[in-house]
């Protein structure tokens, strides 16, 4: 099993940043993929940025340019860094670790954080 813990979510106002954290521990060799997932309630939830153990990446197309996902592969840590948020980016946001299995996918996720823009 892996356990994912995110840090760092909170009340911003517009325009602002946040930068979300997520350590990975336990079962953590092999994990391929990590990233970061959003829901709204009612909503379901949906990708925001992935990044590859080498390094590639992609961002959900609401991004445009403002976030900024980065790893540290001996620290089995993912970060997001939000920048220019807008209320529309309110949501709780979840850490994923994904392995890659002769039988399938393992996704693991975090318990969330949640983020709130407003003024």
């Amino acid at each position: 099993q892996v356990q994912l813990v995110e840090s760092g979510g909170g009340l911003v106002q517009p325009g602002g940043s946040l930068r979300l954290s997520c350590a990975a521990s336990g079962s953590i060799d092999n994990i391929s993929v990590m990233g970061w997932y959003r829901q709204t309630p009612g909503k379901q939830r949906e990708p925001v940025a992935t990044i590859t153990r080498v390094g590639g990446i992609n961002y959900a197309i609401f991004v445009k340019g403002r976030f900024t996902i980065s790893r540290d592969n001996a620290k089995n840590t993912v970060s997001l860094q939000m920048n220019s948020l807008n209320p529309e980016d309110t949501a709780v946001y979840y850490c994923n670790a994904v392995k890659i299995r002769l039988v399938g996918r393992s996704d693991y996720w975090g318990q969330g954080t949640q983020v709130t823009v407003s003024s």
